[in-house]
C-alpha cells in the first residue's frame, strides 16, 4: 500500500497498522520466539516508522518487513550482550556430556575463575564476545562502548594472569 502524500498521516497510520500489523507480528514471533518480546518489537517497528514518517515518500510491506527484521536483530543482539552465557550451566553441561574429562573440566573452571577473579565485571563478557563469539576487537569495543586500546589492555591483563597460572 503506497500513500500518495509525502508523509504518513495519523489516519493512514491506523490503516497501516491494520494492514501490516499481522505481518510484522508474525515476523517478530518467528525471529524472537517469544510472544511478549514479539509484541514489544512490533510496537517498536511502528514507532520507528511513525517517527520517520516525514522522511518517507511511500510505505510498503517490504519497508515494514525490513524494519521488523532490524528491530528483532537489535533486540537479539542486546539480549545476548546483556545476559551472556551462564558459565555455571555451560560448565555443568560439559561435565555431564563428557564424564571422561570431568577432572579437566573442573580444572578448566578453576583456571577460568582464577583468570577472571579481581577483574572488572564486564571483562568476562568482553572475552566471550571476542574469543568465543568471534567478534573482532573493533566489534567488541563497539559492543562494550569502549575504545579498541581499552579492550586490548584488558585482554593483555588477562593473558598475563593466564601465563602466571
Amino acid at each position: 500500500m503506497k500513500t500518495e502524500n509525502a508523509e504518513v498521516t495519523m489516519d493512514d497510520f491506523g490503516r497501516l497498522y491494520e494492514t501490516y500489523g499481522p505481518m510484522v507480528l508474525r515476523r517478530c514471533r518467528f525471529m524472537l520466539k517469544d510472544e511478549e518480546k514479539a509484541l514489544d518489537a512490533m510496537q517498536d517497528v511502528f514507532v520507528r516508522i511513525l517517527e520517520r514518517r516525514t522522511q518517507m515518500s511511500s510505505v510498503c510491506s517490504s519497508l515494514f518487513y525490513t524494519v521488523a527484521t532490524r528491530v528483532c536483530l537489535n533486540k537479539i543482539r542486546s539480549d545476548k550482550l546483556r545476559s551472556g552465557p551462564d558459565f555455571d550451566a555451560v560448565m555443568y553441561e560439559i561435565a555431564d556430556n563428557q564424564t571422561a574429562f570431568h577432572e579437566d573440566v573442573i580444572d578448566g573452571r578453576a583456571v577460568l575463575e582464577s583468570i577472571f577473579s579481581e577483574t572488572k565485571e564486564d571483562t568476562r563478557e568482553m572475552a566471550i564476545l571476542h574469543f568465543v563469539d568471534g567478534y573482532t576487537l573493533e566489534e567488541t569495543a563497539q559492543k562494550m562502548n569502549m575504545s579498541v586500546s581499552g579492550v586490548r589492555k584488558r585482554f593483555s591483563v588477562l593473558k598475563e594472569k593466564a601465563k602466571r597460572l
